[in-house]
């Protein structure tokens, strides 16, 4: 029996202040609590861009212009493996505040003051890919 794939999308969200998005998910979602990029599942027939600008619209009530990919990862959980997209983004409207329309909260941070949160595997070694620590 084939495992199963999903497809995963994520936002490297910056601030003009230079800081990144981060969410944390909800205490009912599976990994309760974690953080995270903001984004989410890629749907049958989505393109990955128009995927990650509905999760975060959906989830937080802000629209982002989606800019080049920062990097891709696989990852195995015990039940499923992720292909996991991460993008380059940034708010269309920079004034527009961050809902929790999804999400249990959010943290503006630098790449840095990333390492204090608890992140899920994927999005771990997505960071750690990002601070150069898988070298």
């Amino acid at each position: 029996m084939a495992r199963r794939q999903v497809r995963v999308v994520g936002a490297m969200l910056q601030n003009e202040q230079g800081r990144y998005l981060i969410t944390q998910r909800p205490p009912t979602a599976s990994l309760p609590l974690l953080w995270e990029f903001p984004g989410g599942r890629v749907e049958e027939g989505e393109e990955d861009a128009e995927a990650l600008a509905r999760e975060i619209q959906e989830e937080m009530g802000v629209e982002v212009d989606v800019l080049g990919q920062a990097m891709h990862t696989h990852h195995e959980y015990p039940n499923y493996d992720i292909d996991f997209r991460v993008f380059h983004c940034r708010l269309s409207r920079p004034t527009e505040e961050v809902q929790h329309l999804r999400v249990h909260d959010h943290r503006w941070v630098t790449l840095e003051e990333m390492s204090a949160y608890r992140f899920p595997d994927a999005d771990a070694k997505t960071l750690a890919k990002l601070l150069d620590l898988d070298n």
